[in-house]
């Protein structure tokens, strides 16, 4: 039997993620919410949401934290799934978000706005399960107003100080066709992703020693891509410029710090690094 931890904040989207997963047989299922304390009406939520809980029969967990309304999107993001992960964890479960079309499209216009690269367009790849990147916004409230589904909207969501709002503005205008096309690069890019980090794996090793005349010959970009799985992606792309300069030019005996708890020492012929937690 599959176990999941659903992530229901009591918006349309996971409301809808909750009650299509309730209609599967076989799927053993845990509601979990987590209530950041950015807005002092948020414990209606909380309350709303157990009672969702109660109403499929499934187990409710739930954390409150009082993170303040000047809190920033990436921090209450992070504090989100650290709570999320571990409910999925402690319940040896896969954790499933209902993010859907628009927020890929949202995240990946985001993305390129910070300058983040070709993986930009890799966005939302990792270890949650997202049921719903097929499906339009549009759609999902469609599905909840023919349901008879009940909802709440997060007053945050129209709020021009988040960048997410801001960008909302923007994608939501965009043509379908146009929308496709970068739902259909997103896919894409995300087997690329996966081509890219296994050929890095290949190309570098176990180390612990990389050797400093195979950073200086290849690529610059090869070169960044292989330095940032070796420290494990805590260097952004001018620290990894940096870090590559390093390598190129420092004296043996020598010891780089490239910031974020990242030590590089020197050899003649190589380098080995250092992760400082």
């Amino acid at each position: 039997m599959d176990k999941y931890v659903v992530a229901v904040s009591g918006g349309v989207d996971s409301v809808v993620l909750l009650d299509i997963l309730s209609k599967q047989p076989g799927l053993e299922l845990i509601v979990a919410h987590f209530d950041h304390g950015v807005r002092f009406d948020s414990g209606i939520d909380a309350i709303f949401v157990a009672g969702l809980a109660k109403k499929y029969g499934l187990p409710f967990v739930m954390r409150r934290e009082e993170l303040g309304p000047d809190v920033s999107e990436e921090v209450a993001r992070n504090r989100r799934y650290d709570f999320l992960r571990s409910v999925a964890k402690k319940h040896d479960s896969k954790l499933v978000t209902a993010h859907h079309a628009d927020d890929v499209i949202e995240t990946i216009a985001i993305n390129l706005v910070r300058g983040t690269g070709w993986r930009g367009l890799a966005v939302l790849d990792s270890d949650v399960v997202r049921l719903l990147t097929g499906v339009k916004k549009s759609e999902i409230i469609e599905y909840a107003e023919m349901n008879g589904l009940k909802w709440h909207d997060d007053s945050t969501n129209f709020e021009n100080k988040y960048l997410r709002n801001r960008i909302r503005h923007h994608t939501n205008k965009l043509p379908d066709d146009k929308k496709q096309q970068l739902l259909s690069l997103w896919t894409k890019q995300k087997s690329l992703k996966q081509l890219i980090t296994s050929e890095v794996e290949r190309l570098v090793g176990d180390g612990p020693d990389y050797s400093r005349y195979f950073f200086i010959h290849i690529d610059s970009a090869a070169a960044s891509e292989c330095l940032r799985h070796i420290v494990g992606a805590r260097l952004t792309r001018p620290q990894l410029t940096k870090a590559l300069h390093a390598i190129k030019t420092a004296m043996p005996g020598k010891t780089y710090d490239a910031g974020s708890g990242v030590k590089i020492n020197f050899t003649s012929r190589n380098f080995t690094v250092e992760l400082i937690k």
